[in-house]
């Protein structure tokens, strides 16, 4: 006879395990402890097999019974209960341990295998810790659209828009990581793409009046402070190229016979191989800081060591001293300094421009067809622009 949920609980404990069937394959197993576990006996393969359901009372009659017709259903499609089970535990038990900080440390390791620049890196794990502190513990499986929310909203609370911005695109990178590993079935952070405060873009200060110009060339001639960071300050703007790609300058990029200055990959922001010409103001340049740190590594090394470049806060910092205000100019801002005179000038190809500046075509189709670096130009461009700088000097 099928059981009932009353009989089961009335089972009594014997010196001996023994059953009891309902029906179908289903028993339930009295231990001598008292302790009841339902059993599900079927046959596969010719071979007999065995699925543990569940203990009595946590898993009901009505449970147990459910189990055994859901393990039936398996069996017909050619599934063996036991071992979807297992499976099912073992997916749990990766799951489980697959929290987003074990994520987002594999993310960060493959960052470091591509190359990603050293400062990237450092900005990268700053922005993933605020993340851990909040979620880090949890599966990545359990981390939703809202609790993410959470998260960005502590940091825009702060009026920090932009680094609110920039966490959820590196949450949304270590979930991508994970989806692509089959850690994860989707990113959380497509649902927020308009969820957040937009921050207002302020561009970079920059002189582009040529007398305003002359005068600050003529202020950092005057400079008295290092003499590495009034040359710094005197090649970034005759060769318009970054802040941080000055100061990780290395010599052994420098070719004075061919005039060329050339960048690799890992340096650039765009991670794409980059040359420079240098006109004969930027060779005289070298020439002057060649004595000063041509025995180490960088042209521009750190007044601590000569083993690391100067700190990024070196240029801008010389340029408060000269009294322009970060309202007036900025060691990045010669960079549009150096786009907006080219290009009013009407003497150049603004694709020439543009590759001067290792700026990408954002067009994907274009950038396929414009692959050149129009190097003959650029020469001509960068000897245009020495010329320039010396005439906006002499006033």
């Amino acid at each position: 006879m099928p059981l009932t949920d009353a009989k089961v609980r009335n089972l009594s404990s014997r010196l001996k395990p023994y059953k009891i069937s309902d029906f179908g394959g289903l028993y339930v197993l009295v231990k001598p402890t008292g302790a009841k576990s339902w059993r599900f006996k079927y046959r596969i393969d010719g071979k007999e097999r065995l699925l543990v359901v569940g203990d009595y009372p946590a898993v009901s009659l009505a449970m147990a019974r459910a189990a055994r017709d859901q393990a039936k259903a398996g069996l017909e499609a050619g599934v063996d209960p036991s071992e979807a089970k297992q499976e099912a535990k073992r997916i749990k038990r990766e799951g489980q341990s697959q929290t987003f900080s074990v994520l987002a440390e594999g993310f960060m390791s493959k960052a470091i295998k591509e190359g990603r620049a050293a400062a990237t890196q450092t900005k990268t794990k700053w922005l993933l810790d605020m993340a851990c502190a909040d979620f880090g513990h949890k599966p990545m499986s359990e981390i939703t659209s809202p609790m993410v929310l959470s998260c960005l909203k502590k940091v825009e609370a702060k009026g920090n828009y932009e680094t609110a911005r920039r966490l959820r695109a590196k949450i949304g990178a270590v979930f991508r990581y994970a989806v692509a590993n089959g850690m994860a079935e989707t990113d959380p952070t497509y649902a927020l793409r308009d969820a957040l405060i937009r921050p207002t873009v302020t561009p970079r200060a920059a002189i582009i009046d040529l007398k305003r110009l002359g005068g600050l060339l003529r202020s950092i001639d005057g400079f008295e402070g290092q003499a590495t960071t009034r040359i710094a300050l005197q090649l970034i703007a005759i060769l318009a190229q970054r802040p941080g790609e000055i100061r990780h300058a290395k010599w052994e990029q420098i070719d004075k016979a061919q005039a060329i200055w050339s960048i690799p990959a890992e340096v650039m922001k765009m991670r794409r191989p980059h040359r420079v010409p240098l006109p004969k103001q930027a060779l005289a340049l070298l020439e002057q800081l060649e004595p000063l740190t041509g025995e180490g590594r960088f042209l521009f090394p750190s007044l601590r060591s000569f083993a690391r470049p100067m700190s990024e806060n070196t240029l801008n910092g010389a340029l408060r001293r000269m009294g322009y205000s970060g309202d007036e100019m900025t060691a990045h801002g010669f960079r549009a300094t150096f786009s907006t005179l080219a290009n009013e000038s009407g003497l150049w190809n603004p694709d020439a421009i543009e590759r001067a500046l290792a700026h990408v075509e954002a067009n994907e189709v274009r950038r396929a067809y414009a692959r050149g670096e129009h190097w003959n130009e650029r020469v001509r461009l960068a000897d245009w622009w020495g010329g320039v700088l010396d005439e906006a000097r002499a006033g």
